[in-house]
């Protein structure tokens, strides 16, 4: 297997955000490109990331399986700069990465065994879709976090609500002219300290897709010409108190 990445940036901004969902994972690299599915250890969360064979400048390999420790594999990918190109070749149980900018670098990482079971992309049905300008939802995620643990996305006579409740509490609403609003009218409660490890994902496109229904799994997909990554979290059902 080799394969080189022209920019970078997208693979190492996204091992970054998934390392702080999972310490390791599966990379696939395939005919279609490379991709990482992975699941929390809370299974609260699930994350999937593919950069398409399109991304890449040189592309050699059959089906391929990368054990990685994430963490290792963000320290390596955080020393390419503006201009580096990266070069991924497995040898034996190796992944030799290597850094051509000014100079050629060259790291090798451990590849580990996996034992964990794997799972696809649950297929789950939403009454709402939410598309939306990703420094919105950033912004109200953040918001949120002053006051609480949990916010609630609410769609209500059209609107989608973003609100936070504690004993004091945020709230953002967006009409359709701030957002693209399909959806019936629900209510869901999600964790903040998951949404704002997903906020940093939003940050990768401009644009970020929300996908909810009462009391269920939320859906966040960023995608872009070269890259999508797509979040699943589990709503925290409200306990009478």
């Amino acid at each position: 297997m080799l394969v080189k990445l022209e920019t970078p940036l997208l693979l190492s901004k996204a091992v970054e955000i998934i390392s702080e969902l999972v310490i390791d994972a599966r990379i696939k690299v395939n005919d279609y490109g490379l991709s990482i599915t992975a699941i929390d250890p809370a299974n609260v969360a699930m994350v999937s990331f593919k950069l398409p064979k399109s991304a890449f400048s040189q592309f050699e390999t059959g089906e391929e399986v990368l054990g990685v420790n994430l963490d290792n594999l963000k320290r390596i990918l955080k020393r390419c700069g503006a201009g580096s190109s990266l070069t991924l070749e497995k040898k034996d149980n190796l992944l030799n990465i290597q850094i051509q900018d000014r100079i050629k670098r060259n790291f090798n990482l451990s590849l580990i065994d996996i034992d964990r079971e794997e799972k696809d992309l649950p297929l789950l049905d939403y009454s709402s879709k939410v598309e939306m300008n990703s420094i919105d939802f950033i912004a109200s995620v953040e918001d949120c976090a002053v006051v609480a643990d949990a916010c609630s996305f609410i769609i209500q006579d059209g609107k989608f609500i973003i609100e936070a409740k504690g004993l004091n509490s945020a709230m953002s609403e967006f009409s359709g002219d701030e957002a693209g609003i399909m959806a019936e009218n629900c209510k869901a409660r999600y964790s903040i300290e998951y949404l704002q490890k997903f906020v940093k994902g939003a940050k990768l496109n401009d644009k970020i897709i929300l996908n909810f229904a009462n009391d269920h799994p939320l859906k966040v997909g960023i995608r872009s010409e070269h890259m999508e990554l797509i979040f699943i979290l589990a709503p925290r059902v409200e306990t009478e108190g």
